[in-house]
């Protein structure tokens, strides 16, 4: 099977094709603007109508939203243990982190990128920016405070949890105000440690220093 993946760089989507790339499985990318200036075309519409990357098509059927399609594709290839499976019991601090980090976290860095999509007026969008900024601090910070001295989000298990760590580390900006992510000590660790994955070099390059 080749599956096929609504992709632009610096968005969800790399994190999906690094979980392609662990599952050594084949793939095709077409390529999607996800610039706010750019109409999304008919086609990606009519597979998500939110206009939201990734999607991944499978035999003809659409899957979209990032947590959804990793745990689909890791479910999907239980041999790889890219995810505890559905009795272990670890499943529920799997699901808990990659739920935590599509809603919570994901929902802070829209608030710093699209922060016209969280007021009424413009007047109120460095408020919500601010905002963003300690959310996004606070979030981390519990992630942080989660992974002590673990290994990996799991223990001593990598899985795709921690390739969604370490695709929304990119996301931070000192153009934005973020956080270094050097300031979430076991974060930064982990981070580096996906960024050396064969699969992470080869979506990401060189990963975080």
């Amino acid at each position: 099977m080749t599956y096929s993946l609504y992709y632009a760089e610096k968005s969800a989507a790399m994190g999906v094709r690094v979980v392609l790339e662990e599952l050594n499985q084949p793939y095709t990318l077409i390529p999607t603007s996800i610039d706010t200036d750019t109409p999304r075309t008919p086609e990606l519409l009519a597979l998500n109508p939110n206009g939201w990357i990734p999607v991944l098509i499978s035999n003809g059927s659409p899957i979209y939203e990032c947590g959804a399609i990793t745990t689909w594709l890791c479910d999907r290839y239980p041999d790889i243990r890219l995810a505890p499976g559905v009795v272990d019991p670890e499943r529920g601090r799997f699901l808990q982190w990659l739920f935590f980090f599509s809603s919570s976290l994901q929902n802070a860095y829209q608030m710093s990128y699209y922060s016209d999509r969280f007021c009424d007026t413009s007047d109120h969008e460095a408020s919500v920016k601010r905002r963003s900024i300690n959310r996004l601090r606070e979030l981390w910070q519990v992630v942080d405070d989660a992974i002590g001295d673990s290994d990996w989000m799991l223990g001593e298990d990598f899985s795709a949890a921690d390739i969604h760590l370490f695709m929304l580390t990119t996301w931070l900006s000192p153009a934005h105000d973020h956080p270094l992510v050097e300031e979430f000590a076991n974060v930064h660790r982990i981070a580096i440690a996906v960024s050396k994955r064969p699969s992470v070099r080869l979506v990401y390059g060189t990963g975080p220093a």
